[in-house]
């Protein structure tokens, strides 16, 4: 019985995440389409609704191969790695106040775990491959996400100090009772600082290095057909669909609104900050791996470390510390 209960709770969540991350496939490639003045998909279903439908089907039913040289454990284990972590990060979302799988006293913490180790799946997937153009992929992903991941903590670390709490409830009562306001507007600065190092953590454009075609023939994932390459897939949109929440929940009060309390309105909000994330994409030119770099080193950490001190000075001389 309480395996049955584990199961049916496990489908809850993975069911209509699989469906949110459809749904986002087929927005994305309806707006890309609009931005670069073209027709989306249009064929398969009612103005195109059923593509992502048709690109499941596809992937599902193509060969699944092994490299002769591969190493076939951690070949395997790469993708359902990724998936796994990807989707396991969605227990720790809550949806309101009283609509949540688990309530993590240290809910950022867990967050922080969870993309670190995202990034094993992504690098041994390159190292398993036998291949170098996969292998090179992997490096630049492992490199890149490390960078990034300290900009991604330092920013939530204000948030964390002027809630008192890396409790994702706390953050949002903080915000709609506390201070009376979204933290979009003392944090302005930290907010967009997360929103770039979210681009770079999930190897979105224009810092999707890892997968640059030009030079890497794909990157990482160059190997991987099929299901696996489908699970890669999955879990890069599911993490751009929870770093939305995440940015919505942490700077645009999650799901309030002025004295309105409810989940779809936290929906709203990720869903307009996944937009940005379409929009980028089709507005900006992939960047350079040394311009990468510099700016996760040379910018976003000292202004970070600045804005923590800065933070700490504010909420000691108004004892609020």
């Amino acid at each position: 019985m309480n395996f049955l209960i584990l199961f049916t709770k496990v489908l809850i969540t993975i069911i209509p995440i699989l469906v949110s991350v459809a749904i986002y496939t087929l927005l994305e490639r309806k707006v890309l389409a609009s931005v670069q003045r073209r027709r989306g998909p249009n064929v398969t279903g009612f103005w195109g609704l059923l593509q992502p439908v048709a690109d499941g089907l596809k992937l599902a039913i193509k060969e699944f191969f092994l490299p002769s040289r591969a190493n076939y454990f951690f070949f395997i284990l790469a993708p359902i790695w990724t998936f796994c972590l990807a989707f396991s990060a969605w227990y720790g979302i809550p949806f309101s106040y009283n609509f949540f799988f688990v309530n993590l006293n240290f809910g950022m913490l867990f967050f922080l775990a969870i993309s670190a180790l995202s990034v094993y799946g992504v690098i041994i997937g390159g190292w398993a491959s036998n291949s170098y153009y996969a292998l090179l992929g992997g490096l630049r992903s492992a490199a890149q996400m490390v960078s990034y991941e300290i900009s991604f903590g330092l920013t939530i670390i204000p948030i964390a100090l002027w809630s008192n709490s890396f409790n994702l409830l706390d953050i949002v009562y903080a915000q709609s009772e506390t201070y009376k306001t979204y933290f979009i507007i003392p944090f302005l600065p930290l907010l967009i600082i997360y929103f770039i190092s979210i681009l770079a953590e999930t190897n979105r454009s224009p810092f999707d290095l890892p997968e640059s075609e030009a030079e890497l023939v794909a990157g990482f994932n160059v190997e991987f057909a099929s299901t696996p390459f489908a699970l890669f897939f999955l879990a890069e949109y599911s993490n751009m669909l929870l770093m939305s929440t995440l940015l919505s929940i942490l700077f645009l009060g999650g799901w309030t609104f002025f004295f309105f309390i409810n989940p779809f309105i936290l929906i709203l909000k990720l869903l307009t900050v996944a937009f940005l994330f379409i929009l980028v994409r089709g507005a900006l030119p992939r960047y350079r791996y040394d311009q990468l770099m510099k700016i996760c080193w040379q910018i976003f950490l000292p202004l970070c470390f600045s804005f923590f001190h800065f933070t700490v000075g504010i909420l000691v001389l108004t004892d609020l510390f």
